[in-house]
């Protein structure tokens, strides 16, 4: 199936490509399309929801979208659904990478390992019909290094210690990532999904 990805990021684009497999996945300026959210929703499902449902208003096209972010325990669930636009209302300016990282860190400087408890979430959510609307989301429980380690992943991908091991997303291979990241749990099941469709529609046609 060819599915339009609600976003204008082509490294989530490669990344959703690869996780999605054999699904072709195209973006909106593949088509000519510019394409931008507001992401108002207090929650990860109903941002996500929210994109792919406003990407097929616009092409009538299978489109899909995933909303994802790092919540933090001692931050009282910070940055969560703001992870992409971390520290803004501090610096007055959209932060890089590296700097939101930094910016994290700062404010868990004096919280132990033991309480820098933390998770990535992903929500997908895939919209063929205006009635055939479907949404996941898995998490990947960790912590919060002291300092950035790994130069692979991005976005906090280098502060995030996996489960009770000693190691960063960023410190994996893209094949050991997507086997246990958020949006590679999101995307499987997301697979049986589309699955489950694609015979349904071959039922039908027969």
């Amino acid at each position: 199936m060819i599915l339009l990805f609600a976003s204008q990021n082509t490294h989530k684009r490669l990344e959703m490509a690869s996780l999605l497999i054999p699904h072709e996945i195209s973006m909106p300026k593949d088509f000519g399309l510019e394409f931008s959210f507001d992401e108002t929703e207090p929650t990860f499902i109903g941002n996500a929801l929210g994109k792919a449902d406003h990407l097929f208003n616009l092409t009538g096209k299978p489109s899909i979208a995933d909303d994802s972010g790092l919540v933090v325990d001692a931050l009282d669930g910070a940055p969560g659904i703001f992870s992409a636009r971390y520290g803004t209302d501090v610096f007055g300016r959209t932060l890089d990478s590296s700097e939101k990282n930094r910016y994290l860190l700062d404010n868990l400087k004096q919280v132990p390992r033991e309480m820098r408890t933390a998770r990535f979430v992903c929500a997908m959510a895939l919209v063929v019909s205006p009635y055939r609307r479907y949404v996941v989301q898995e998490t990947v429980e960790g912590y919060i290094a002291d300092k950035p380690f790994g130069d692979g992943g991005f976005g906090y991908d280098p502060v995030f210690l996996i489960g009770e091991t000693d190691r960063t997303m960023a410190e994996l291979a893209d094949t050991e990532k997507n086997a246990i990241s958020h949006r590679g749990l999101a995307a499987r099941s997301m697979l049986a999904i589309l699955d489950t469709i694609e015979q349904k529609e071959v039922f039908h046609v027969c």
